[in-house]
């Protein structure tokens, strides 16, 4: 469930081959620009879609998905959506908030954003996937204290995920930390590797309940998708396991 400008709804189907989607319809896309030096990212909000309400939700996607990921990109939709959300056995919410965490100035510099109500919502949740480096604007970049923050969070949800990029990826299970870490990879395009852990790490947890494994086996996608531009990197299952069977 998404939001886009016509031109773009447009061209959605054949961009993403077999893939249900329902785009409601937004005077605009949002879109971003990333500038990336020395490792770091420079981030800008040129267009912002309409927001995202729980009615904008097909409800047969609600009553029967196996998996709902909460992925706001700027504060299109409420937090408070999770809690309104039905929870049933068998079934993973779960959440990247990079969009909550996100301000823009006038100029469209993104800035962060302080989750003001996060231990009121992270209980609704199952998982908590975001990057650890969406943590340390909040830690004035000392990534012990981002650290503190990540583990506080964790006694409020019952999985949380934080990748670090070439560092690998921590995994908290009701607050305690395992480390995993990364596949070597030759980078190309670092854009996306996150929502590609993310829905990884979901598919992988919905069918075989390993936390753990399915940690490593998101690390070995991401490692994949970063070494070519856009969705092209993508592996096919039998190249994971290859990789992860070689490692």
């Amino acid at each position: 469930m998404t939001r886009a400008d016509a031109e773009v709804a447009a061209l959605l189907p054949a961009a993403l081959p077999g893939i249900a989607l329902h785009v409601g319809p937004s005077p605009q896309s949002t879109t971003f620009a990333n500038q990336y030096h020395d490792g770091f990212r420079t981030q800008y909000l040129y267009a912002r879609g309409a927001d995202i309400v729980e009615q904008d939700i097909p409800a047969e996607w609600r009553d029967n998905a196996g998996i709902v990921l909460f992925g706001p990109l700027a504060q299109e939709m409420s937090p408070a959506m999770i809690t309104r959300f039905p929870r049933r056995a068998h079934t993973l919410l779960a959440a990247t908030p990079q969009g909550w965490l996100r301000r823009w100035d006038d100029t469209g510099r993104v800035w962060p954003a302080p989750w003001q109500d996060a231990e009121h919502i992270l209980p609704g949740l199952d998982v908590l996937i975001l990057s650890h480096d969406d943590l340390l604007p909040f830690a004035a970049g000392n990534r012990a204290d981002a650290d503190l923050l990540l583990a506080h969070w964790s006694r409020y949800v019952s999985l949380l995920v934080a990748t670090d990029g070439r560092h690998g990826a921590t995994l908290f299970q009701h607050g305690n930390p395992s480390r995993f870490p990364a596949y070597s990879a030759h980078e190309i395009d670092p854009t996306g590797a996150g929502d590609v852990f993310a829905a990884a790490f979901l598919t992988h947890l919905y069918r075989h309940r390993n936390p753990a494994e399915a940690v490593d086996f998101a690390n070995c996608v991401a490692a994949f998708s970063i070494e070519q531009p856009g969705i092209t990197g993508i592996p096919t299952l039998a190249q994971v396991e290859q990789r992860r069977q070689t490692r």
